[in-house]
């Protein structure tokens, strides 16, 4: 009996067990209301896609539609290997044809070799008039060439003297200028001045060069310094008279450049 009794309750817990499922899962929604809704999607599917037939027959509006699909199919008019020109190549074009209407680089830096050949060989020859127009040019690569020049053939004879050679140099450049603005009208750059005097220091390479073969301490030595010390200062002196239209003013010029030669012979001969 108390076996019944417990079974029994157990059937009641579970009946109100299923009550509460029931009562928590409650739901107005059946299996017909599913086939309807089915029913219905299909439906409106087959509208969805019958209207998209109907926008598919009709032609686009000009509306929606972006430029370029208006634009007429342009037909490929080129060869194999030579496309057809656009304005971005023309343009590419003109820019590559900049480069070679460009002057050379070293027509840029002021490196001009017939220049430079010429101004050597006015110097080479005292007796040349000189081309006021070219040695006018501030051309720096022959004085510097030069100047080197000096320098290593002095190092050949044992002679460190590099310093002193750029020093002076220098110093001449400045005291020249400021003389040279003094006498004449138009005046003169420290490029100019120092081309001229550079370019004229090319005997005096000739002389530290014969100084590596013999001494130049001695009677030969000293009659040569002097000839050459007269042959700078007469090229400078008429290059700068040619330059600067100071007629009759060659002696005036030549003499400071004398002492400035002198010091650079000094510097070989001793």
């Amino acid at each position: 009996m108390e076996k019944t009794g417990v079974f029994i309750k157990y059937l009641k817990k579970m009946t109100n067990f299923e009550q509460f499922h029931i009562d928590f899962y409650q739901s107005n929604y059946t299996i017909d209301d599913q086939e309807e809704s089915y029913n219905s999607y299909g439906s409106n599917e087959n509208l969805c896609g019958s209207r998209k037939s109907q926008t598919g027959e009709q032609p686009p509006t000009t509306a929606f539609a972006p430029s370029e699909m208006l634009l007429p199919s342009q037909s490929y008019t080129g060869q194999i290997l030579q496309p057809t020109c656009s304005p971005d190549t023309l343009s590419y074009l003109s820019y590559a044809d900049g480069f070679e209407e460009e002057p050379p680089l070293l027509e840029e830096l002021g490196i001009n070799f017939e220049h430079i050949w010429q101004k050597t060989l006015t110097v080479l020859n005292p007796m040349k008039p000189a081309d006021g127009s070219i040695m006018n040019e501030t051309d720096l690569t022959g004085p510097m060439v030069f100047c080197l020049a000096l320098g290593a053939t002095l190092l050949l004879a044992g002679k460190v003297h590099f310093g002193y050679v750029y020093g002076m140099s220098a110093i001449g450049c400045l005291a020249m200028h400021a003389l040279l603005n003094l006498m004449s009208v138009p005046g003169v750059s420290h490029g100019c001045v120092a081309s001229v005097l550079g370019y004229c220091l090319l005997p005096m390479v000739i002389l530290s060069s014969s100084a590596v073969i013999f001494s130049l301490q001695g009677i030969l030595g000293t009659s040569l310094a002097l000839f050459i010390i007269g042959w700078c200062s007469l090229s400078a002196s008429k290059i700068f008279t040619s330059a600067l239209a100071m007629e009759g003013q060659q002696l005036l010029i030549a003499y400071p450049c004398a002492l400035l030669y002198g010091l650079f012979a000094l510097l070989t001969v001793f």
